[in-house]
């Protein structure tokens, strides 16, 4: 059982958080042009559709110099959420885009978002794909709404909101219907020194960005009801009301950490 309040962290917003934190380190000269595209990919094939310059859809290392020009500052990481826009530059089909998926980048005059895509052979075998849909943005879109908290602040309300959850969750006594949850919870307390972020990050910003990815398969785990677990609407209703700032909180953290100031 899925539910809107975990909506926007089932998602997993990973694809545009790499995408963010490679493509910035690159244009501040921390790593090379060469390996940006295999580190936002890793095993998944990424393709990019309406790259400026473009007629089809192109390999992401090819539709890359597309952003060569840019500054690390003017490409940002959005997570949108309904009800929660911060970040998108104004309406639009790109704003539209970016609440259905959860997520975008913001890049200078542009907007990409990642559409994973399934294929199916002759033979059955399935396989998936990634293609980024590049967007113009509108050229008067107002600056102030890239705006996003700190590291520093984002990390305390985590932190802020980790603990609600928790309690809450106790309260509900979730491990009932959902046991894998409080040893995932206990777990994302204790300091965790693993990074998927490139050089040029601050060790605040990796620690936030490593404590919210792990936080948001705790989200997707909290988000399902176990196998044959028993679990009414208002149960479902009352897990929701519980996480919902956690994954507000989970959000702005990922943002802050793949936007923070990048260090040479």
């Amino acid at each position: 059982m899925s539910s809107p309040a975990t909506g926007a962290a089932t998602l997993a917003p990973r694809r545009s958080s790499r995408f963010v934190a490679w493509v910035r380190a690159w244009r501040a000269g921390l790593v090379p042009y060469d390996e940006v595209a295999e580190s936002i990919a890793g095993d998944e094939e990424h393709l990019v559709a309406d790259a400026p310059g473009t007629w089809t859809d192109v390999p992401l290392r090819d539709a890359l110099p597309s952003l060569a020009k840019l500054s690390p500052d003017e490409i940002r990481l959005v997570l949108p959420a309904p009800g929660d826009p911060r970040g998108l530059p104004g309406p639009g089909d790109f704003a539209g885009a970016a609440l259905l998926a959860g997520e975008a980048v913001v890049a200078g005059p542009l907007g990409l978002i990642p559409e994973v895509r399934t294929h199916t052979s002759g033979s059955g075998m399935t396989w998936e794909t990634v293609l980024w849909r590049v967007y113009p943005l509108p050229a008067d879109a107002p600056k102030a709404s890239l705006a996003a908290p700190g590291a520093a602040e984002a990390e305390a309300e985590l932190a802020a909101a980790l603990a609600e959850t928790t309690a809450a969750l106790t309260r509900l006594d979730v491990a009932q219907w959902r046991p894998e949850l409080a040893g995932a919870l206990a777990a994302l307390r204790r300091p965790d020194g693993a990074t998927d972020l490139p050089p040029g990050f601050d060790p605040r910003a990796r620690r936030l960005f490593a404590r919210a990815a792990v936080l948001d398969r705790v989200l997707a785990l909290a988000g399902h009801s176990a196998p044959g677990g028993a679990i009414n609407n208002y149960e479902a209703q009352q897990r929701d009301a519980a996480l919902r700032p956690l994954t507000t909180a989970c959000r702005q953290a990922l943002v802050a950490a793949c936007n923070a100031p990048l260090r040479p």
